[in-house]
């Protein structure tokens, strides 16, 4: 049998075999499959060539545990309409591995609507194309961005990348290297696996990695440390030289005019080195001059040699071995410097997102483009696309962009890579091509094809939201701030409307005085705009509350003591202030707080209304609306900054309890009349905690939820024990619950952050204890 006609036969055995497990796949997702099905059927589908939503079914996702599917899916083309649930999975994998079936459940019918019905009012409850009847969650609204091509997470910062090939091994078995701001290095194969436990190399940050020979991978380090490992086996080989008191600044490999390769290295104190690559030892050539400034390195390795290229402040200059000379300068300090082919010639990025690239060839000059929307260019290498040198540059504003060389012309759209900035870049061989490999500040690497469309019409930006309100039921509007516009939707209807054009937010709050619905925005000159939506909207230019020194960083309607509406407001000057609605003027400052006021939070006792807030200073504070004066004594959190806070009833009536969300990443239950220590605590390991809010289930338990670094985790903070995680895979950064008629057995849900909005209803009889 020929290859061609084999390759069918295998491939049709597959197939079958694929069709015939999806048919022993329980319809009901919460009933657990079989072993083989969660490990292996979605291999059978991809070698099978039907990996699709018939063959793996959505039910199977919970439970599928192979890890590989995201990499099945890479390699996949042509199918994306049959694959919807499983890209919507292929999403969240590398955030689920240790997540229960019912939290991956919930994640997935999530990501499922974000990804199907973007900025449009979610599907009926048993609609068809609704398999998850029994989430404990019911998606209601969503303009979330997908965590898409996320390759691997980091618990640390990763600052550095490298592509080795070791020995005895094709191109396509690269391995990639990652070095984070913990001083670890990590190997990882292909699919995002890790081919070796990770390798604390430095007490500092590694911010350089060099491919040596054969595997073997320089590093350098904050710590002033350069050593080399072999990434073939797994280990460290040795340091090479360490000079205390300063860090290294860059690693080159560099052919002199006559002369083997040597490793360069050049440290912040303006010291260069050369060593042997081989031996490592010291090796004896011509370097440049001392000079006390740090030095940005770039070689050659061209077999003729060529000259080293030396970037010292806002100055790049050759040295062919005997002195230095100017070759450009440029308007901000350079922050990325690249060699490329053409002899002479090299690429350069700013601390001003400029790029330039300078020729030395037949037709010398240089050209220059804006690379980045804001921000310096904080990556730079060259690759090699459709048998083409291509420049490829990373933003501090997380975008990825795709230049020629030799005419600086942009190869497609830019691309939104990651949240943060992007940190690092290389290239990762493949048999399909090279791809990508990308790493942010947000601690995910990711992955892109450099072929096809990844470029070609670029990526939605994620819509970073600034500010969120969502109004009583049950008819809720949204407000929502995405950069300088903010608008007002019925998220039943989808009907929209802008109410503030041209003008940056920095908190929203809805309030209901007599009826009528106001929504109260925090503007950038430190005044508060009161807008009243209804059927007889006002034309006029909206009322402003002023008294603010600096922008209300958190706004909330609360009523006050006499029944008057009123609305709190926390600032970055450190204060807290009451406004009456009615009359709109201020009622009370407390200036209590030493540094910026960022949440509030109201609850109503027999006693009256009590406020609390919390802030940069750590501390938490609780308020007297009636009396205008503080309750009880001032808490010292220990969370370093206090992001959010909420009241909650831990037992029956009794048992007033405030809860608050920290920068270290943990959730503390406070007694508000004690200034002793904080009565519970849970730290569901998800990075710093920015939102937390609280509802109550059956008129009897009290759940938290808390907002992470890629999550949102619900804890019984009587039980002590987690309910619930759901996957966003990006950061949130506000969370609130939407008032409810009462005796409704559900609580509404606002998620707002980095990648856009999302609203969901939580049903409470479906919460249970999440034991992965």
């Amino acid at each position: 049998m020929s290859g061609p006609a084999r390759d069918d036969r295998h491939a049709e055995i597959h197939r079958q075999l694929a069709a015939a497990l999806a048919e022993l796949v329980p319809d009901d997702p919460s009933i657990p499959p079989h072993p083989y099905l969660r490990r292996h059927l979605a291999q059978h589908a991809a070698q099978g060539r039907v990996l699709d939503d018939d063959h793996v079914p959505p039910a199977l996702l919970p439970w599928e545990s192979s890890s590989g599917l995201g990499r099945l899916l890479a390699g996949e083309g042509g199918r994306a309409a049959h694959q919807r649930w499983l890209q919507a999975w292929a999403t969240l994998e590398p955030y689920s591995r240790d997540l229960s079936p019912l939290s991956r459940l919930t994640s997935l019918h999530l990501a499922h609507h974000a990804a199907m019905s973007r900025a449009t009012p979610a599907p009926r409850p048993g609609a068809a194309g609704t398999p998850f009847d029994r989430s404990p969650v019911t998606p209601l609204w969503s303009d979330c961005a997908s965590p898409d091509n996320v390759w691997a997470l980091n618990d640390a910062d990763v600052v550095s990348l490298t592509s080795t090939v070791p020995r005895r091994r094709a191109p396509h078995q690269a391995l990639l290297v990652t070095g984070d701001d913990h001083g670890v290095v990590r190997l990882l194969r292909r699919d995002g696996s890790a081919s070796a436990p990770p390798i604390t190399l430095h007490e500092g940050a590694v911010t350089h990695l060099l491919p040596l020979l054969e595997g073997i991978v320089a590093t350098g380090s904050t710590d002033g440390a350069v050593a080399v490992l072999d990434a073939a086996r797994g280990r460290p080989i040795g340091p090479v030289e360490r000079r205390f008191g300063a860090w290294v600044t860059s690693l080159t490999l560099h052919r002199p005019r006559s002369g083997a390769p040597v490793l360069l290295a050049a440290w912040s104190d303006g010291h260069l080195a050369a060593f042997n690559t081989a031996t490592l030892h010291r090796a004896d050539i011509p370097l440049p001059p001392p000079d006390p400034a740090a030095a940005l390195l770039s070689g050659t390795t061209r077999p003729d040699g060529g000259p080293l290229l030396i970037a010292r402040h806002d100055t790049v200059a050759a040295f062919d071995g005997d002195a230095p000379r100017v070759r450009s300068r440029h308007p901000a300090p350079v922050r990325t410097l690249v060699a490329l082919a053409e002899p002479g010639s090299y690429a350069v990025g700013d601390a001003e997102g400029n790029l330039s690239v300078h020729s030395a060839g037949p037709h010398p000059g240089t050209r220059s483009v804006r690379a980045t929307a804001g921000g310096a260019v904080t990556s730079l290498t060259a690759v090699t696309v459709e048998g083409r040198e291509t420049l490829v540059s990373g933003g501090a504003d997380g975008t990825v962009r795709l230049w020629r060389p030799e005419g600086l012309e942009p190869v497609g759209e830019s691309l939104q890579a990651h949240a943060e900035a992007v940190t690092a870049l290389t290239a990762l061989p493949e048999r399909s091509g090279t791809r990508l490999i990308t790493a942010g500040s947000d601690r995910t690497i990711r992955n892109w094809p450099l072929a096809g469309t990844t470029f070609l019409h670029g990526r939605s930006r994620w819509n970073r939201v600034t500010a969120s309100a969502l109004s009583p039921g049950p008819a809720h509007l949204l407000a929502a701030t995405e950069g300088t516009t903010t608008l007002v939707r019925n998220i039943g209807t989808g009907e929209k409307r802008p109410v503030i054009d041209d003008e940056p937010v920095t908190a929203l709050a809805w309030a209901r005085p007599h009826h009528r619905l106001i929504l109260a925005a925090a503007l950038s000159d430190n005044s508060i705009a009161l807008h009243t939506l209804g059927p007889g909207d006002d034309p006029a230019p909206p009322p402003r509350l002023r008294g603010h020194l600096s922008p209300a960083l958190t706004l909330l309607a609360l009523p006050g003591g006499d029944g008057s509406p009123l609305l709190a407001s926390g600032s970055a000057d450190g204060t807290v202030r009451l406004w009456d609605l009615d009359r709109q003027r201020g009622v009370a400052v407390f200036d209590d707080h030493r540094f910026s006021v960022r949440c509030l939070a109201s609850t109503r006792t027999d006693e009256g209304v009590l406020l609390a807030s919390g802030g940069s200073d750590g501390n938490l504070r609780v308020w007297d609306v009636a009396a205008l004066a503080q309750r009880g004594p001032t808490i010292r959190c220990g969370q370093n900054i206090v992001n959010d806070v909420a009241f909650t009833r831990v037992r029956g009536r009794e048992g007033l309890r405030i809860v608050t969300a920290g920068q270290n990443g943990t959730l503390r239950l406070w007694d508000p009349e004690a200034a002793s220590g904080h009565l519970a605590e849970f730290a569901p390991g998800d990075g710093e905690l920015n939102a937390v809010t609280a509802f109550r289930v059956h008129g009897r338990r009290t759940v938290l939820a808390a907002a992470g670094a890629t999550g949102i985790h619900l804890w019984d903070a009587v039980g002590d024990r987690l309910l619930l995680q759901i996957v966003t895979g990006h950061a949130v950064s506000a969370l609130r619950t939407a008032p409810q008629p009462g005796g409704e057995p559900s609580t509404v849900l606002l998620a707002t952050g980095e990648a856009g909005t999302m609203i969901f209803r939580v049903h409470h009889d479906r919460l249970r204890p999440d034991r992965p």
